[in-house]
């Protein structure tokens, strides 16, 4: 019996799928790909190239010609991988607040979407991957052999988000948005986000909120040797 060539984890910020996702790769030997970090090196291009973000035209276009290159991470730094555009590491640049703030908005357009989907389902093509986002298991892969949706409530989200942020840069640091703000905001991005954070009709949903990540990973195993491809 062999695994699943593609595994698609989904659910809202906040939920544990990029620590989950990239944990349960590792286990494999799989490609773990955060597709959100596509997102956000587009956002971080523009920005830096003052591309107007509500610019679906502008922003598809540089969507399809930066070079976008998730990799396995090379540098020992807490990296979960290795981010790259035309070459230049911005692994951690695009975590950046000015990025956070306009990454919804840039991914909301058709033009960047359609680019980066199909640079996704390329990978995937590949095998061996576990792909992470919002929309994969019901849009980008949706023949994906296994689909995990993972969800947590708005308030445990928003007490992950910040406790990831001060293990960073330290407690107390003024770079350190409040608990509030960063609920704030994890809920601007879920109504942003809305229609692109369905789960796929076959997904398998964990409730996250009392859960340790050993805990998902051990919801997900079964899923996992019980699939064939």
């Amino acid at each position: 019996m062999s695994g699943p060539q593609c595994i698609a984890i989904d659910g809202p910020a906040g939920s544990g799928k990029s620590t989950v996702g990239e944990k349960l790769a590792r286990q494999l030997g799989y490609l773990y790909v955060d597709t959100g970090a596509m997102y956000r090196a587009v956002a971080w291009l523009a920005l830096n190239n003052n591309v107007d973000i509500h610019d679906g035209a502008a922003l598809g276009e540089l969507a399809q010609h930066a070079e976008v290159v998730i990799s396995h991470p090379f540098v020992a730094d807490g990296r979960q991988y290795t981010v790259t555009v035309h070459g230049c590491d911005i692994t951690w640049e695009i975590r950046n607040s000015r990025v956070t703030g306009a990454v919804s908005a840039v991914s909301a357009h058709p033009a960047v979407r359609r680019t980066l989907i199909a640079q996704q389902r390329e990978m995937a093509r590949q095998g061996r991957v576990v792909m992470v986002g919002r929309d994969i298991g019901a849009v980008v892969l949706p023949e994906a052999e296994l689909k995990i949706y993972l969800t947590a409530s708005l308030a445990e989200r928003a007490r992950r988000r910040h406790a990831e942020l001060v293990a960073r840069v330290g407690e107390g640091n003024s770079k350190v948005p409040s608990l509030s703000e960063i609920e704030r905001d994890i809920e601007r991005r879920d109504d942003i986000d809305h229609d692109n954070m369905r789960p796929a009709i076959d997904a398998v949903v964990i409730e996250t909120d009392y859960l340790s990540v050993q805990q998902v990973l051990d919801a997900i195993a079964p899923y996992v040797e019980d699939t064939t491809v």
